[in-house]
């Protein structure tokens, strides 16, 4: 296995920042684009069931009818690619059926031998109290997928600009998402920044590990 050095990370966490201004004219090329869109897909997430989906928005028709709905923050025109990431209204036995026929397929085991795991999760995601509270628990789970992409765009060079000022219900709309099983949580533009972005030469305020790091 191959690692980056602790010094390379740091160095990419500390130049990421919050992007206010994209250049329209840059664009993610394809082998870029695939290597973000698998990092998503290997976020981790409770149960490895996946409560989520993750819309790549392109179009610029698009992206101008959902700028009014993110307070007109330039960045979701901008961008190259506005990702919206939508967490599950709720779940259902079929979709614990796809998770273990999924495993039993990619491990070479019968579904048979992940009986104890289903029940597991039928307790405790669709007969248990949980059961009520579906499309909160996804949302967390997304907002894990929000920190992989932001981590990744850093690795990669990408910037990005993590929005939680949208209106969900607006995208919802827009994007047709109505009666799907999904909802819109949190957005998150990626592209390159401007040369011009102020912001991105503030130093970043943040409060010393040992105030906020406790080793026990």
């Amino acid at each position: 296995m191959s690692t980056i050095p602790s010094e390379s990370l740091l160095t990419q966490l500390k130049w990421r920042y919050a992007t206010k201004q994209f250049d329209p004219t840059k664009k993610l090329d394809a082998a870029t684009w695939a290597a973000l869109a698998e990092s998503l897909v290997l976020t981790p997430s409770s149960y490895g069931l996946q409560p989520w989906k993750f819309l790549a928005v392109t179009s610029p028709e698009l992206k101008k009818a959902l700028r009014p709905l993110s307070w007109g923050q330039a960045q979701v025109e901008d961008c190259s690619h506005h990702l919206v990431l939508l967490g599950r209204t709720g779940l259902t036995e079929v979709d614990l059926d796809r998770f273990v026929n999924a495993t039993a397929a990619t491990r070479g085991v019968t579904t048979e031998s992940l009986a104890g795991y289903k029940g597991f999760m039928m307790k405790d995601l669709i007969e248990g109290p949980r059961s009520k509270t579906i499309a909160e628990w996804a949302a967390r789970q997304v907002y894990i997928a929000l920190g992989q992409l932001m981590t990744s765009c850093a690795l990669l060079g990408l910037d990005a600009c993590p929005m939680e000022g949208i209106d969900p219900a607006g995208y919802d709309k827009v994007l047709g998402l109505e009666g799907t099983g999904y909802t819109t949580r949190v957005a998150c533009p990626v592209g390159y920044r401007l040369a011009t972005d102020k912001y991105a030469a503030l130093a970043k305020v943040r409060y010393a590990v040992k105030d906020v790091v406790e080793v026990r």
